[in-house]
């Protein structure tokens, strides 16, 4: 099992070292995405201290999230998603205190939304040298 853990940890490491910063927005994405998926797992399995960790973990990914944007270029795209990523905690918080199935996924859903639009503008940003 010690093998196991320390694997995922070299391995996870060595992953964002050779991503670049949008390969990491969706790494982030992921992350996001897969603690949501655990914590109602945990939710399912009675274990609301594991569920706990997830949802505060997936409400640290997001605003890492939020720390990538850039209110100077991005504008109102930018304060929308910040708009939305603060939505996104507050379903989180709420779906923490109430074992709520459904906000869970509405926030998956949302995130999961915004990192198809994220993966489509991959080449355009590298074609005008932002990557």
């Amino acid at each position: 099992m010690n093998a196991l853990h320390q694997y995922q940890s070299v391995n996870a490491q060595t992953s964002v070292v050779d991503v670049d910063r949008h390969q990491l927005i969706q790494l982030l994405f992921d992350g996001a995405v897969e603690r949501i998926n655990m914590a109602k797992s945990r939710i399912q399995a009675k274990d609301f201290e594991g569920k706990n960790k997830l949802i505060n973990r997936t409400i640290e990914i997001i605003a890492g999230l939020r720390s990538f944007l850039d209110f100077e270029k991005g504008g109102e795209i930018s304060q929308n998603l910040s708009d939305l990523y603060s939505y996104c905690e507050h379903r989180l918080l709420q779906a923490n205190m109430k074992n709520d199935l459904e906000a869970l996924d509405e926030v998956a859903n949302h995130i999961k939304t915004v990192r198809e639009g994220w993966t489509g503008i991959r080449q355009e940003a590298l074609d005008k040298g932002f990557i």
